[in-house]
């Protein structure tokens, strides 16, 4: 579909690429964002609402959502552009002061995602404003969110690179003996560890957890289990981690246990 659009001379010379490299420079410490929903499914909405809590804090960044386009630096642009939001996000575009950034997030702001064809749509953000920036993901995760603003920002410097691997195995990596005999219990420690504590910090949790029964000679004696988890998480720093190792424990492990033995009440820790 053809753009409809045709973006004011003014605002076009406003934003050449000396402008906007300029405006980064300018604006890497601190940047005010601006949300444009432009016919979500709301999915990204919450991504980025959970990119901006404590959990990621974005603000160490600079990153701050304003309530006004007129004071944003960066506009960012979720969902396909319906037509009922196709005036709301020029308006939006226009407001914005001069130079500005544009950002598309998720598959359908990059694309128009599996709505790019729908009759109620104009597609991507792209097919109606100039767009800089693409995070893509349906939706994508608050950390991808926060690494791409700050990669395309210039303010994390981007590790990803293409690299080639020679001499590479066609065989499958080998897995590490369970050690409860069952490699289920490890995918179950796995996923509620990151259940309770997201991706990045669930996998922290996961190793922590893991390395502590490691240290136990036998797995199947829950007193001698109980003991161990006990010192490892009192020696975390972190109480969210003394408290997740513990809920660990007693929601995968225990369950594990119940094929094995009766288990007392008394074997439980105390949250």
């Amino acid at each position: 579909m053809n753009k409809t659009y045709v973006v004011p001379e003014d605002i076009k010379e406003a934003n050449n690429l000396e402008a906007k490299l300029e405006h980064l420079k300018n604006i890497k410490q601190s940047f005010n964002v601006y949300r444009v929903d432009c016919g979500s499914c709301n999915g990204c909405e919450i991504e980025i609402f959970a990119a901006i809590t404590p959990m990621w804090d974005p603000e160490r960044l600079g990153f701050k959502l304003v309530a006004s386009p007129r004071h944003a630096d960066i506009l960012i642009c979720s969902g396909p552009v319906t037509r009922q939001m196709y005036y709301p996000l020029l308006r939006a575009y226009e407001a914005t002061p001069d130079p500005k950034v544009v950002v598309a997030i998720g598959a359908c702001g990059s694309s128009g995602g599996i709505f790019h064809d729908a009759y109620s749509v104009w597609g991507g953000i792209d097919k109606v404003i100039p767009v800089d920036v693409y995070i893509p993901g349906c939706p994508p995760h608050p950390a991808t969110i926060v690494h791409g603003l700050a990669s395309a920002l210039g303010i994390l410097e981007q590790k990803l690179e293409y690299k080639e691997h020679k001499d590479g195995s066609v065989e499958s990596p080998l897995l590490e003996e369970s050690l409860m005999g069952n490699i289920l219990f490890e995918r179950d420690v796995l996923a509620e560890s990151k259940r309770l504590m997201s991706y990045y910090f669930g996998r922290k949790l996961y190793d922590k957890y893991m390395n502590a029964l490691k240290k136990v000679k036998d797995i199947k004696n829950i007193q001698e289990v109980k003991k161990v988890i006990e010192i490892y998480s009192a020696e975390e720093e972190d109480a969210r981690y003394e408290e997740c190792m513990r809920r660990l424990h007693n929601s995968v492990y225990l369950k594990y246990m119940k094929q094995f033995t009766i288990i007392n009440d008394g074997d439980k820790f105390k949250i």
